[in-house]
């Protein structure tokens, strides 16, 4: 069997120019107008450079952004659940032709990232797209925080790629593009493939979780967020030390891949579900894992509406599939992991498993129960905890509870 073919079409489309093409365009970017991206626009950036966004080749239009807030469809009737825009301030925007060619610098170093054709510029009804995107428009949600401070111009343009702002050198072998996932995937011979989206280290119920998916899949692609998150949230390389110590003692060897993409949370609950399955596609993955509250925040969402929207979408929008598993947690009647689904037991039988609460038993330096984690993971992530000062400490008490 093959592997899921590209999102939209048969073939991957990465932006990332190479050779002398590459620098000739660096020559040639250094004497255009520059604008400084945000975090997340880099991070969608360098997505389509390496082709995670197939087959968008820049940043929306106005006719594109209308259909993706109002019913999830570009203009040309491609499927898609989230926004990918590119926004500055009207001076700015005041300052810029359509038709003229811009650079787009790093947010960290001020380094180019890519050129971009202005095809339009526009501007948009940001609570109208925070309450279609996020479902609601309350300023305590970080994404819509996001949305209503980004600037009040947006820029669409076909873009060329020159950089993938550092990850590659930050993550090394870790940061992999879509066409390496299919390559390695297609060496181990595998074809079912399910992806685990984690932005935190994995406790038990995450274990449980992918090993249910390697028992009917070739095997699981444990694919890490790499780019920022809320205060509280454990950085990319401690996340990535403590997944692969998990890995190597207590998964079978050759069942499981780690990888990083280079996106910021948008915290956009079921939304965000479906846009980890759609770029998953282009990583190769025939499936997504979808546990409970998937890439939700706070109260926003309730605890399996990323299961239900895969539900409401065309049959045809994606071919990366959902494998949804019920709340997953440690029962003592049944002495192991189980799940709503396969457990007849309530109550005090029950440890409930989240990453909030073993960050705060963590930054109180309180006893985990080994039900909950694994001795070597926390190992990795009390060395961390420990290094931190007790301001941090405090943030993290505070963090909201959010999905994987």
């Amino acid at each position: 069997m093959a592997l899921v073919k590209p999102h939209g079409g048969d073939d991957l489309n990465p932006l990332l120019l190479q050779g002398t093409e590459l620098a000739d365009e660096l020559e040639y970017a250094r004497s255009l107008p520059q604008i400084t991206v945000s975090s997340r626009e880099k991070g969608d950036l360098v997505m389509m450079g390496i082709g995670g966004f197939t087959p968008l080749d820049g940043f929306m239009s106005y006719t594109d952004w209308q259909g993706v807030c109002a019913g999830m469809k570009m203009a040309n009737g491609l499927f898609w659940p989230i926004p990918i825009t590119l926004s500055i301030d009207n001076a700015r925007a005041d300052l810029i032709k359509t038709g003229s060619n811009i650079a787009l610098l790093d947010p960290d170093d001020d380094s180019i990232l890519a050129t971009m054709r202005i095809t339009e510029k526009y501007t948009i009804d940001k609570a109208h797209e925070c309450a279609t995107v996020f479902g609601t428009t309350d300023l305590e949600h970080p994404g819509v925080k996001m949305v209503m401070e980004q600037g009040n111009v947006n820029l669409a343009g076909p873009l060329k790629v020159l950089s993938q702002g550092g990850f590659d050198k930050k993550y090394g072998k870790q940061f992999m593009s879509p066409r390496e996932t299919r390559e390695l995937f297609e060496t181990m011979g595998w074809s079912k493939v399910a992806a685990f989206q984690t932005r935190n280290p994995m406790h038990r119920s995450h274990e449980y979780l992918a090993k249910v998916a390697i028992e009917i899949c070739d095997g699981v692609l444990i694919h890490s967020l790499l780019g920022n998150l809320k205060p509280g949230d454990i950085p990319a390389e401690v996340r990535t030390e403590a997944i692969s110590t998990l890995i190597e003692n207590y998964f079978v060897p050759n069942t499981v891949i780690q990888a990083g993409y280079p996106l910021d949370m948008r915290y956009a609950g079921p939304r965000e579900a479906l846009l980890h399955a759609l770029f998953r596609q282009n990583y190769g993955c025939s499936h997504l894992i979808v546990g409970r509250d998937h890439a939700g925040v706070g109260n926003y969402y309730g605890p399996f509406d990323a299961h239900h929207i895969f539900d409401k979408i065309p049959r045809d929008a994606l071919e990366t599939q959902a494998l949804k598993i019920d709340w997953t947690f440690w029962c003592y009647k049944c002495g192991g992991m189980a799940s709503a689904r396969t457990c007849p037991h309530e109550g005090g039988d029950r440890l409930l498993l989240s990453g909030t609460k073993l960050r705060k038993m963590l930054s109180e330096n309180a006893e985990v129960p080994a039900e909950f984690s694994r001795p070597e993971v926390l190992e990795v992530l009390r060395g961390y905890y420990a290094g931190l000062a007790d301001d941090e400490k405090v943030e993290v008490k505070l963090s909201g509870h959010s999905g994987r």
